[in-house]
């Protein structure tokens, strides 16, 4: 007979779960395996709340294995390290993203593209190595392999500086690898949320001219005045639409709800590039005449491995870049998740777990 999530390992840890579809979260007493040899003892202390934590606990993608502790943009300090750990020391402020393991040994892994692997596994409901199953950081503390665990810069927030962890590395790793990086270039930032008004920040911070380009004229002065882009295409309005055509180098496309590209396809220039990072749950329409005659290309992007992931922490702390946030308690995590499915939230909410997760 399988033992309960409470049973299963020795080390006892209280966290909040959701136990169906109904994506309502609640106390749930669990457990974590012992710290190995290779391994990192985190005290949480803040958790950022993505957007894929909505998607997970409401198993909008199919793939919810009930009960779910979400949570991987994960800040804490180091409580215990394994004899074969010398990277970290007890009292390190460090993070854990969207993933705990890897194989290890396959090409993308020896490529530091850990995030591609095919036995990858992810900070939450997914299965590790001894076939248990993983729980996030809606809990006081996780156990990490330490090849999975990146260095907090001493300059970065902890609190604003945990969305980084999943939103930093999802739009900095294609602006990487896409060659979005050029100073002076014209860079789209569709969709003006969690992800997006990090895109904006990291473009500038490249040296590149952004747009925001989103279905809300209210957000305009905010993307202009308070996140610093050049200027603002409202999706809707034809009119805006018709004048910003092929202006666009690039275009990172954040936006997690169905949507069209072809108006996005319209903005580029010749040999623009869009790459997606948004999930929606079910497949957009791709115009192919427009890519042909414009040979524009669509790509794709999901995260980055670790030691991108340090790199991206590097830069930000090195460009004052953090996520704009609003700190909740434990408790109120049911109405931000509420909120959130109406994109009610500028632009991230943040559990301050060490201070409000109690039994």
């Amino acid at each position: 007979m399988a033992k309960s999530p409470e049973e299963e390992h020795p080390q006892k840890v209280f966290g909040w779960a959701a136990r169906d579809s109904s994506g309502s979260l609640s106390p749930f007493p669990f457990s974590r395996r012992e710290n190995a040899d290779g391994d990192v003892t985190i005290k949480v202390l803040y958790c950022g709340v993505c957007h894929s934590d909505l998607h997970f606990v409401k198993n909008e993608w199919g793939i919810t294995n009930y009960p779910i502790v979400p949570g991987h943009e994960i800040v804490g300090v180091v409580t215990k390290t394994g004899k074969s750990v010398t990277k970290f020391n007890k009292g390190d402020r460090v993070g854990v993203g969207v993933m705990v393991g890897s194989c290890n040994t396959c090409e993308t892994c020896q490529q530091d593209l850990e995030n591609y692997c095919p036995k990858v596994i992810f900070t939450y409901n997914s299965p590790n190595h001894d076939k248990t199953k993983t729980y996030g950081g809606y809990s006081d503390m996780i156990v990490v392999d330490h090849r999975f665990v990146v260095r907090f810069p001493d300059n970065l927030p902890s609190d604003s500086g945990a969305p980084l962890l999943c939103a930093g590395i999802t739009v900095y790793s294609p602006m990487k690898y896409y060659g979005m990086t050029e100073p002076g270039k014209h860079l789209g930032v569709a969709g003006l949320g969690g992800l997006g008004h990090i895109a904006v920040k990291i473009g500038k911070a490249f040296g590149l001219k952004v747009t925001v380009i989103s279905t809300s004229p209210a957000k305009e002065d905010e993307a202009i005045n308070r996140l610093g882009a050049d200027s603002f295409v409202v999706s809707t309005d034809p009119a805006q639409l018709k004048a910003a055509m092929g202006t666009m180098d690039y275009i990172i496309d954040t936006v997690s709800a169905v949507h069209a590209l072809a108006p996005l396809i319209g903005l580029l220039k010749l040999n623009g590039k869009l790459v997606t990072v948004g999930l929606p749950n079910k497949p957009l329409e791709l115009p192919i005449f427009p890519l042909v005659l414009g040979r524009k290309l669509v790509g794709g992007s999901d995260i980055g491995g670790i030691k991108e992931t340090q790199e991206m922490l590097d830069f930000c702390a090195k460009h004052n870049i953090t996520s704009e946030i609003e700190l909740i308690k434990m408790d109120y995590i049911n109405t931000a998740m509420e909120r959130l499915a109406k994109s009610d939230v500028r632009y991230r909410f943040v559990i301050d777990v060490g201070n409000s997760l109690s039994q």
